[in-house]
């Protein structure tokens, strides 16, 4: 058996807690009792502990060297052998009874003992015991054939039923003494009061759905027993259904018909019901009314439709009104639409739309075309036979005369407004026919308009160019006239002027603007000055923008900033990033073409090569200083291009230190002088799970963990080991926490 022993941690300079270990054992050369009856025990359980003591009534000390069993089921557990006893000292140990078998046991636990004069003497404890073999027990369980019952889908007003059995699956009797129901429509037969079930005992039983309503219906059925599994539960689940009627439109009204003619409209029945809808019967009333495309009995299914149509001929003129009843299976069994019409005299109409036309400004030499609708508005056919045009700059297309148009039948016309001059001009086209509100006039308007030019700027410099480089300006052309702006032609003079984006002809509209560049490109040092000429079909025509501009001999530059970096100091294995800009400070284009870096933990990003810069221009790079080892580093950028000042050099400097490393340093005080040794258990939440920290036992009451990680809380328990190799129980928790 293992002693318990207790330790007690600190870390660094933490606290001290005191500990305390039990007592040592004691041992003897006379054992009291000297018999053990243990009585009856269960097969494959353990009897209650017997203490047997060893007393030495000798004047010198005797050494225990060993306690043994006759029997396998006679366990004995006690101190660590050997075990030296004074003279009048005692002892202990404990003996247990654990058969496996149900038989009677009878046997000895002798001990062995070595007195200082040599002589070996085993004495002994007698043991008895009976095994006893537990009697079985009884199961009661209650089984349904099914967890739960879907019922399909039922008609409302009519019922359907599923079968269910309970059986007893245990080895005893069970007695139902309840089955109920819940839910809307559902219901249980076949159980009339308590029932009793032998063990493999089935009760049959019908279980019943009986919709009022639609829709899903959700319940269950609870069976109360003296099973063990009290209640037994079986969720029930079903849906009511039902058809519905639904008739599109729900009125139908035929407006006028003319005598003699007739009006037809397409009626919809809809089932947006659950279940089959059955048409059986459709009764028509009312004078004038008929019926086509519908054959009876109709049967609708859930979410379909049908059509057919309905007919109003009118015999005489008046309002006339019917109905049409349906006779079918929902709950609003006669569904009944009302239907209404008037038999009309015929009438002659004609209309236009619009009846005037506004062209409002053309450019003279352009043209504009609108339509026009011609309607026959009446409720009979009507004859167009001719058509008179008035007004300058005006012309009628598309209507070929004579033509007849039926009750709501339409036609168009093309009016075109062509002005050769400027001015405000009107007129008229008028159209004859045989309706009553002959002719149909359509008035007509329109202004001829001229265009306008503006450029920005309307005169361009330049400014100072570098020879071999080009400078550029974006000129815009607007129209503030009120027709569109026509560019044919653009002349260009002057020395080192060209232009580009401008492709002619070129239209502007009414208030539209476009743009093009002008460029300046000297060959030579010194003033130059030029025109571009635009010709155009405005009044001012052509327009003249002057152009200016001069050379000057190319500088190149290029400047960093900053010249220098300094990083600080950086833990080793970490890194930092700092950022240098590039500018053209002159006034032509720089060329880079290669960086050179220097220095040991310096890197380099961001600098892609060759690169071009054009005057005022700027680039930027990365540079990051990442320290491998400890110590003072110094190094250079040097970028390479053809600028007057090249090579442009940015100096680095930066310093490495060593990062901070850090330890849990445990100790504690033994509750005794005689140990082997310690294990230290580490784990990183409180109360465990725990892991062994070290390979070999501690040999000295402290520990130093090296393991630990920054930013980590670590929990520590300790065990101490005796000579025996028995391992104490857990110390008392204390925590680590690194910064």
């Amino acid at each position: 058996m293992r002693k318990t022993l207790l330790v007690c941690l600190f870390v660094g300079s933490l606290a001290i807690f005191s500990m305390m270990f039990p007592a040592p054992v004691h041992a003897g050369v006379s054992l009291n009792p000297t018999a053990v009856s243990f009585g009856s025990v269960p097969v494959s359980t353990t009897s209650s502990s017997a203490i047997i003591t060893i007393s030495n009534g000798g004047h010198q000390s005797v050494s225990i060297v060993q306690i043994t069993s006759s029997l396998p089921e006679f366990v004995v557990s006690g101190p660590a052998l050997p075990l030296t006893l004074a003279p009048h000292g005692s002892a202990y140990f404990h003996a247990i009874f654990a058969p496996d078998a149900a038989l009677t046991y009878n046997g000895t636990i002798a001990v062995t003992t070595n007195p200082q004069n040599g002589n070996v003497r085993t004495i002994s404890v007698s043991g008895t015991g009976t095994a006893a073999q537990l009697a079985p027990s009884q199961t009661y369980l209650l089984s349904p054939s099914a967890s739960s019952l879907n019922f399909p889908a039922t008609l409302v007003g009519t019922s359907s039923s599923q079968a269910i059995s309970l059986a007893n699956t245990g080895t005893g009797s069970v007695t139902i003494s309840q089955i109920s129901s819940t839910g809307a429509g559902f219901s249980v037969s076949g159980f009339s009061g308590s029932v009793t079930l032998a063990a493999g005992q089935s009760l049959s039983l019908s279980v019943n759905f009986s919709p009022a309503t639609v829709g899903s219906v959700a319940g269950s059925l609870a069976v109360v027993s003296t099973a063990t599994n009290s209640p037994a539960t079986i969720v029930l689940s079903g849906s009511g259904i039902q058809p519905q009627i639904s008739v599109t439109p729900a009125s139908t009204n035929f407006g006028n018909v003319i005598l003699g003619s007739a009006g037809t409209q397409t009626l919809t029945v809809s089932n947006p019901g659950t279940a089959n809808l059955s048409v059986t019967q459709a009764l028509l009333s009312g004078t004038g009314f008929s019926l086509s495309g519908l054959t009876l009995p109709l049967n609708v299914p859930p979410g379909g439709s049908t059509s057919f149509s309905v007919k109003f001929a009118p015999a005489s003129a008046g309002t006339f009104s019917g109905n049409l009843t349906l006779t079918n299976n929902s709950p609003n069994s006669s569904s009944a639409v009302a239907l209404v019409g008037t038999g009309v005299s015929s009438t002659l109409q004609i209309s236009a739309s619009p009846t005037s036309l506004g062209f409002g400004n053309l450019t003279t030499g352009t043209s504009a075309t609108q339509s026009v609708i011609l309607t026959n508005a009446g409720n009979s056919a009507l004859t167009l036979s001719q058509d008179t045009l008035t007004g300058s700059g005006f012309s009628v297309t598309g209507l070929a005369l004579p033509l007849t148009l039926s009750a709501g039948q339409s036609t168009s016309i093309s009016v075109a407004f062509a002005p050769t001059t400027t001015g405000n001009f009107s007129g008229t086209i008028s159209v004859t026919s045989n309706a009553t509100n002959s002719p149909a006039t359509i008035t007509l308007s329109g202004t001829g308009v001229q265009p306008q030019i503006s450029v920005i700027p309307a005169s361009t410099s330049f400014g100072n160019v570098s020879v071999g480089s080009t400078g550029s300006q974006t000129l815009t052309i607007s129209n503030p006239g009120t027709a569109s702006l026509s560019l044919t032609q653009a002349l260009l003079s002057g020395t080192g002027f060209s232009i580009s984006g401008l492709a002619l002809p070129l239209s502007v509209p009414p208030g539209g603007t476009s743009s093009f560049a002008v460029s300046f490109a000297p060959a030579s040092a010194g003033s130059f000055s030029g025109n571009l000429t635009l010709v155009n079909n405005s009044p001012n025509s052509p327009f003249v923008v002057a152009l200016s501009g001069t050379g000057v001999t190319p500088t190149l530059q290029l400047s960093a900033s900053p010249t220098s970096l300094s990083f600080g100091s950086l833990t080793t294995g970490t890194s930092a990033t700092q950022t240098v800009a590039l500018t053209n400070t002159g006034n032509s284009s720089v060329s880079l073409s290669q960086d050179t870096l220097t220095g040991v933990g310096f890197s380099l990003t961001g600098l892609a090569l060759p690169l071009t810069l054009s005057a005022g221009q700027s680039t930027a790079f990365s540079v990051v200083f990442a320290p491998t080892t400890t110590g003072n580093f110094s190094g250079t950028v040097t970028v390479t291009s053809n600028a007057a000042n090249s090579p442009t050099t940015v100096s680095l400097s930066g310093s490495g230190t060593a990062p901070l490393s850090h330890t849990a340093n445990l100790s504690w005080t033994p509750s005794s002088t005689s140990f082997a040794g310690f294990n230290i258990y580490r784990g990183g939440t409180s109360g465990g799970p725990y892991a062994r920290t070290n390979a070999v036992l501690v040999p000295t009451s402290a520990f130093t963990d090296t393991s630990v990680v920054s930013g980590q809380t670590y929990y520590y328990v300790a065990t101490q080991v005796d000579t025996t190799g028995a391992e104490s129980a857990y110390s008392n928790e204390t925590v680590a926490a690194i910064p």
